[in-house]
């Protein structure tokens, strides 16, 4: 049996109770998921009964290695990180997924588990819809299925690109791309993260990422405080960064670039910063 990181909070926090869920339900509409957001009007409104708002907590494993994923999580708020582990303990991250994807890919490709695990990394909030529901209606969910294979796509991009980086580029170039990858998929340029978590995340050891995080902070990069960063020169981290952080965004663009008016307004929201290594406007 696999190891499971310390990530991973009491079984009690596993799934969100309805007292959590009412407040904050005027504050996340489905369309704030950019898959969800992307439908035809009709296959939008015929699959809201259908979708559940549950909270993520921080910490909280979404699903773990060989679970069955009855589940499909659209989020709207927050990151989840996805997790290889090994027998010995030890894991690493290969992608990170906010409010443009989905958990639960595994339900839908057939595989019905993966082995990988989904931990959240940035607490947050979801949709959550039956997995069955989609199998038994496939007649009615082909552009959601064409969305949920695209997004498929970028998972593989992403999943793949980590592999090169981890092998080619130095430390420091992989804490900048993944706190940029971050910092993309929430609403400031500040990210609540510990060193533990992040070595965590990166498979490395937590004294590398102090020295990795310092010398950026040397730099005026970034400011970190404990379990806080704060990027202060954006693109500073990009140009820092290596190359593998705009090949991936450029892929994201490029498959999930809005096309609807209701994506337009419920796309994520991202500080008004230089994109120059990838074309994009400020």
């Amino acid at each position: 049996m696999l190891v499971r990181p310390s990530l991973q909070p009491p079984p009690q926090r596993r799934f969100a109770s309805a007292e959590i869920q009412r407040p904050v339900i005027a504050g996340h509409a489905p369309a704030q998921n950019r898959l969800l957001a992307a439908l035809p009007s009709e296959n939008y409104q015929r699959l809201l009964p259908a979708l559940e708002l549950v909270a993520l907590p921080q910490g909280w494993t979404v699903h773990g290695a060989g679970d069955r994923e009855n589940h499909l999580y659209f989020l709207t708020a927050g990151i989840v990180s996805r997790y290889c582990l090994t027998h010995a303990g030890p894991s690493a991250a290969f992608a990170v997924t906010g409010n443009e994807g989905v958990i639960g890919v595994a339900s839908f490709l057939g595989g019905v588990s993966a082995l990988s695990q989904a931990v959240v990394l940035s607490s947050g909030y979801a949709y959550r819809m039956r997995a069955d529901l989609l199998q038994g209606e496939r007649g009615h969910a082909g552009p959601l299925l064409q969305l949920l294979l695209r997004y498929t796509q970028l998972l593989i991009a992403q999943a793949g690109q980590t592999a090169a980086c981890n092998r080619h580029h130095t430390l420091e170039q992989q804490l900048c791309r993944w706190i940029l990858a971050c910092i993309d998929r929430l609403p400031s340029n500040e990210l609540a993260m510990t060193q533990q978590t992040i070595a965590a995340m990166m498979g490395v050891r937590r004294e590398g990422i102090t020295e990795a995080a310092r010398h950026l902070q040397e730099a005026r990069l970034i400011h970190y405080t404990r379990g806080h960063i704060a990027v202060l020169d954006r693109p500073g981290t990009e140009a820092r960064a290596c190359e593998c952080y705009a090949v991936v965004k450029r892929e994201y663009d490029r498959l999930l670039r809005p096309h609807s008016t209701a994506q337009r307004l419920h796309a994520p929201h991202v500080a008004p910063v230089s994109r120059s290594p990838y074309g994009c406007a400020a």
